[in-house]
C-alpha cells in the first residue's frame, strides 16, 4: 500500500526550546517533574566511556527545561562525545517513593540515583547488583505495594535483576530477555508479572509459561484487550508478530514480515473489530561496508492477525519507530505516529489507511504526551539543538500553569527505544 498524497494542513509549534546546554545525542523523557501542572523536558545524555551498540549505556549528564525554553537544573557535565541513540538509556521520571512527586532514577558512574524532580538533586544512591546492570530500567510493583517502586535492571539480551524499593534482592532471571520486558499486573493479584522477552514471570521471578518456536529476541511487547473478549492479550513483535492469551496460549501467528521491529496497539479503523496492530517491518539492514540502503514499511493487522495493507515504500530508510498516537484530536479513532523515517520523511501521523494526517515541519526525534493537562495530547520533536512543542489545539505557555501535579502514565515511566506498552 502506498501513501496517498494529501495536503496537509502546516502546523506551527506552540513554542521551541533551545537545548543546546545538554549536551548531544540526547534522549527526552517527559513529566512533571516540580509539580506545577506542567510537564516538563528532561533530556538524558549517554556518557562517553563506552560502545553504544554492544554495551549498555550509562548516564553522562541530565538537563531539565521546562516549557518555556528555562533550564531549572543540570546534574552531571554535557560531553560532545556521548554516544548515540543505539539502545535504551537507563533513566526514567517516576513517583519512586510513593509521595506524590516526580524522582528521576538512573544509573550514572556505576551507582543506581535517585533524584529529586525538581532540583536534580541526589536523594539515594545504591551500588548496582552487577556491574553490566544498566540496560535500561524497568520501573515495577513486585512487592504489592500501593505504587510502582520496585525496579528490574538488565543486561543487553540475558540477564534480570529484580530489587525493590530498598534495594533489597528479590531475584534474577537468566534467559532470552528481549530489549524492555514489560510489567504488569495481569491476573489482578496487586503484583506484577513481567513479560521478560518470550518468558512470562511471576513477581517471583518464576517462569509461568514460555512462547514457542520464535527466533532472535522480543523487540517490543505490546498488551490489550485486542480481540474484544474482555481479557488481555499480549502481541509480541520479534522475528514473526505473534497473539497470545495471558495464559501463553498462542492465538495467531502473522509471518509476513522479514523482522517485526515494533507494534503498535490502537482502534485505526472504525470498520474493523476489535483493536487493530500496527508493525513495523524491516524488510533490508543497512549494513555496513555492503553499501545497501536499507528499508522498512509499516503495515496494519486486524484482531485476527490478518494483513489488512502493508505500506509500499518508496523511499530509504529502515530505522522507522512508530507508536499509538491517542488523543491527538477529539475524533474516536486513533492514528499511527511514525518518525525517525529517513528518506526525507518527517514525523507524521498516519490513519488505518496509510494516509498522512499531520505532517509535522520539523525532523527528528519524538515525544508525546498530555503536557499542559489539556486531555489532548501534544508532541515535542527533538533534535540536539532545539525542541519544538505542537498541538492540535492552541495553548498559551506564557500563561500560569494550574499548580495541580499530572500524574505520570505507565508509559512515561516506562519510556523506551522500543515502544510497547499497555492499550487502556
Amino acid at each position: 500500500m502506498t501513501p496517498q498524497s494529501h495536503s496537509l494542513n502546516p502546523y506551527s509549534p506552540w513554542g521551541t526550546v533551545d537545548i543546546r546546554s545538554a549536551g548531544p545525542r540526547c534522549k527526552m523523557l517527559i513529566g512533571d517533574l516540580n509539580g506545577d501542572g506542567r510537564m516538563e523536558l528532561l533530556l538524558v545524555q549517554p556518557d562517553d566511556r563506552q560502545d553504544v551498540r554492544y554495551i549498555p549505556h550509562q548516564v553522562q549528564c541530565l538537563t531539565a527545561f521546562d516549557l518555556r525554553g528555562n533550564r531549572l537544573w543540570q546534574t552531571g557535565k554535557p560531553s560532545d562525545n556521548a554516544g548515540s541513540q543505539g539502545s535504551d538509556y537507563p533513566a526514567q521520571i517516576c513517583d519512586w517513593d510513593g509521595d506524590g512527586r516526580l524522582e528521576v532514577i538512573c544509573v550514572m558512574d556505576g551507582k543506581f540515583l535517585v533524584l529529586d524532580g525538581a532540583t536534580g538533586s541526589v536523594k539515594r544512591s545504591h551500588e548496582l547488583p552487577d556491574p553490566h546492570a544498566h540496560d535500561c530500567l524497568i520501573v515495577a510493583n513486585l512487592t504489592g505495594r500501593a505504587w510502582p517502586g520496585d525496579i528490574i535492571l538488565k543486561d543487553r539480551y540475558k540477564r534480570l535483576w529484580a530489587l525493590d524499593n530498598d534495594w533489597n534482592p528479590l531475584w534474577t532471571h537468566e534467559g532470552n530477555v528481549g530489549h524492555f520486558p514489560w510489567a504488569q499486573d495481569w491476573n489482578g493479584d496487586g503484583r506484577d508479572e513481567v513479560m521478560a522477552g518470550y518468558d512470562m514471570l511471576d513477581h517471583t521471578g518464576r517462569v509461568l509459561w514460555s512462547c514457542r518456536d520464535l527466533e532472535d529476541h522480543a523487540d517490543c511487547i505490546m498488551t490489550g484487550d485486542v480481540n474484544g473478549d474482555g481479557e488481555l492479550e499480549l502481541v509480541i513483535g520479534g522475528s514473526v508478530t505473534i497473539m497470545t492469551d495471558r495464559h501463553g496460549k498462542e492465538l495467531w501467528r502473522y509471518a509476513g514480515s522479514v523482522e517485526s521491529q515494533h507494534v503498535a496497539l490502537g482502534k485505526f479503523r472504525a470498520d474493523l473489530p476489535g483493536l487493530q496492530i500496527a508493525g513495523l517491518d524491516r524488510l533490508v539492514r543497512e549494513d555496513q561496508g555492503i553499501k545497501r540502503q536499507g528499508k522498512d514499511a509499516i503495515f496494519l493487522l486486524d484482531a485476527e492477525g490478518r494483513e489488512v495493507w502493508k505500506e509500499d515504500r518508496k523511499t530509504s530508510g529502515w530505522l522507522t519507530i512508530i507508536e499509538t498516537m491517542r488523543n491527538w484530536d477529539d475524533g474516536p479513532l486513533d492514528y499511527i505516529l511514525a518518525y525517525r523515517r529517513g528518506g526525507g520523511i518527517r514525523p507524521t501521523l498516519y490513519d488505518g489507511d496509510l494516509n498522512p494526517i499531520v505532517g509535522f515541519p520539523v525532523d527528528g526525534y519524538v515525544v508525546h504526551g498530555d503536557l499542559i493537562g489539556s486531555g489532548h495530547e501534544q508532541v515535542v520533536i527533538y533534535d540536539d539543538f532545539t525542541a519544538s512543542i505542537f498541538g492540535k489545539y492552541p495553548a498559551d505557555l506564557s500563561a500560569p500553569p494550574s499548580g495541580t501535579p499530572l500524574p505520570q502514565p505507565r508509559r512515561l515511566y516506562s519510556s523506551t527505544l522500543y515502544p510497547g506498552g499497555h492499550y487502556e
